[in-house]
């Protein structure tokens, strides 16, 4: 693919040489003449005028460099595109593999792929284009859409809907119960039954090994267009609103409600029966265990004000060096 035809598939703006062939995408530093790399963080500009690079996706108002640009408003996403052009995904004709078990009352729609040792059971319904990959399960009368795309050990528990488009990574889990036990008086923790699915919207991913909980009444539901990276944990009874992040081992207790469009960074904690706002952002290591308005940045734990905590942080290394002045002046 030459650099003029990457350009007008990316939508960006070409400066350089629009005959240089470009076969693949790389980092900025390991990237050759044949690569098209990107630069979406200010941090990576100096790079930018070392890269060996065919091209750099960058911003329109960055500075012109050696290496030719592909100037888009959204250099991360544009580089996103580029890495679909290049990479060949495997294809999974449709068929079901003859160690497959589908039970005679479940219904799968069409072109579905289901590999080597893939359960399907009772009464589940599964949209067309499904992929399912060796090992996966899906358990009695769960539902879901179209496009379904379910990596090897991933699992969907009973009851559990599932809207268009989502995609299942390695050993995620959809639906395992609640983490739900009530004492008795001779303090012996008897177990809740977990009666309520889980309810994932469409477009929503779940990554590798991460658990969505069913709920004791009610509903788990994850809301359209959901990202839930590797390891994390969504409690029994909460809701995620749409288009929310929630990074690498965030746990979210039971009962909490997530707005639109946060974001979680990775290992922040909710405590249980918390409500965070639309645009919340709790930065990484984060944890709450009270309500956050709309449109928040915090951080800590107990996480408070972005900008204040930057602020204690700041002071925080200074401490014994202000402690002894305290004690100076008392002295004095």
């Amino acid at each position: 693919m030459t650099l003029a035809e990457l350009a007008r598939v990316l939508g960006a703006e070409l400066r350089g040489n629009p005959d240089h062939p470009i076969t693949g995408v790389a980092g900025i530093e390991e990237a050759g003449p044949e690569h098209v790399t990107f630069v979406a963080n200010p941090r990576y500009s100096m790079l930018a005028k070392k890269t060996k690079a065919g091209a750099v996706i960058v911003a329109p108002d960055f500075p012109e460099i050696e290496a030719a640009t592909l100037r888009t408003a959204n250099p991360y996403l544009a580089f996103a595109h580029a890495v679909r052009l290049f990479y060949q995904e495997p294809e999974y004709a449709p068929g079901i593999h003859p160690t497959a078990v589908i039970h005679a009352t479940a219904k799968i729609g069409r072109e579905a792929h289901i590999g080597a040792y893939a359960v399907v059971s009772q009464g589940a319904i599964i949209g067309d284009h499904a992929t399912l990959l060796p090992h996966v399960v899906i358990y009695p009368h769960v539902v879901i859409g179209h496009h379904f795309f379910a990596h090897a050990h991933s699992v969907v528990r009973e009851y559990c809907r599932l809207g268009d488009g989502v995609v299942l990574q390695n050993g995620a889990v959809i639906g395992a119960d609640g983490f739900g036990f009530a004492k008795d008086e001779a303090g012996v923790w008897h177990k809740i039954v977990q009666s309520g699915p889980a309810v994932l919207g469409d477009s929503v991913e779940v990554q590798a090994n991460a658990c969505v909980d069913r709920a004791s009444v009610g509903e788990t539901r994850i809301g359209a267009g959901v990202k839930i990276d590797n390891l994390a944990q969504v409690g029994h009874g909460s809701t995620i609103g749409a288009n929310s992040l929630v990074c690498a081992q965030v746990g979210i207790a039971g009962s909490s409600e997530i707005g639109n469009n946060v974001i979680l960074a990775g290992q922040a904690g909710v405590a249980g029966h918390c409500k965070l706002g639309d645009g919340v952002i709790m930065t990484a290591q984060s944890g709450v265990s009270h309500d956050v308005p709309a449109g928040k940045m915090i951080s800590g734990s107990p996480a408070f004000d972005n900008r204040q905590w930057l602020r204690a942080t700041a002071i925080f290394s200074r401490l014994p060096e202000i402690m002894k002045q305290l004690q100076r002046r008392e002295k004095t």
